[in-house]
């Protein structure tokens, strides 16, 4: 048992880049980094599973934004590259979350400074910066919603209120560390936001593109291409109800309703699996 589960936290690690080694998790010893063990984010991005739908979702989500389409589909190999674009994300995710201090406040200078070379002029004629501050600010949102929905779903469906609060005025730091402004820090405010953004959002050819490559993702194995698919349409089902209607796709009630008893399946197996990851490596430094 122990051998497998060991090939399947190496094919996890693997799929997430978290294997790279570039940053140590487990040290220095007792550095809380960003947050610490007492956050709320630490326990809503420590799980694997959770924290890949939704990042998914995410993807989803942020590109029905005509502006942020453009500037991944002009600066990013996503179409040659999915894989490695939602392993960069999750890279960034996980140390930004649990890395030593000082290694998530150099990841998010990096970042800012690949932002500032990402320019252009969209489909729709209007120029776009990466690192505007509004775009910032929508690249965010739709990425901790659709995490927080992954968490209440398949985590800690009794999460409350206050708790939600909680994670979303944490993670609010990374966005504005950023450059991101305005962003919402409450259930509700992140509700408003979304609800005030749909005027400016679009499903066209190119969104059209994105999620077809998404739902066609590779799989690191063939055993593990149905599992791939699986967890595709769980990011999709995470989509605000408005978000999916915009796509056309559709998920019938019992296509649903499998996806959702398959990804609790595997959460357990990934939650047994998986020892080594950021926030068991985060949870070492800090002594817990």
């Amino acid at each position: 048992m122990e051998a497998l589960r060991q090939r399947i936290e190496r094919q996890v690690m693997g799929v997430t880049g978290l294997a790279l080694g570039d940053i140590d998790y487990e040290h220095p010893r007792n550095d809380p980094g960003l947050f610490g063990p007492d956050s709320v984010i630490w326990r809503v991005h420590g799980d694997f599973t959770a924290m890949l739908c939704g990042g998914i979702g995410a993807l989803m989500l942020q590109m029905l934004h005509p502006l942020a389409l453009a500037g991944v589909w002009d600066h990013s190999r996503f179409r040659e590259d999915m894989p490695g674009r939602l392993r960069r994300t999750s890279q960034f995710i996980a140390a930004t979350t649990f890395a030593p201090r000082a290694d998530a406040e150099r990841l998010i200078e990096r970042v800012k400074g690949i932002h500032r070379r990402v320019t252009g002029v969209a489909a729709d004629g209007r120029p776009y910066a990466a690192d505007d501050p509004g775009l910032l600010t929508w690249v965010h949102v739709a990425e901790v919603s659709c995490f927080m929905a992954a968490h209440l779903r398949y985590c800690n469906p009794g999460l409350n209120l206050a708790g939600q609060d909680r994670y979303f005025a944490e993670a609010a730091r990374v966005a504005e560390a950023l450059g991101a402004q305005g962003v919402p820090k409450t259930r509700h405010h992140v509700d408003q936001y979304l609800q005030r953004m749909r005027p400016e959002l679009v499903f066209d050819q190119r969104t059209a593109e994105i999620f077809r490559l998404l739902l066609a993702a590779p799989a690191p194995s063939l055993p593990a291409r149905p599992l791939v698919g699986l967890m595709m349409k769980a990011g999709m089902d995470l989509l605000p109800p408005w978000a999916l209607a915009m796509s056309g796709w559709q998920l019938g009630g019992f296509e649903r309703h499998g996806v959702r008893l398959g990804v609790h399946a595997l959460a357990r197996v990934l939650r047994w699996a998986v020892q080594n990851g950021a926030s068991h490596r985060a949870w070492r430094r800090v002594g817990c």
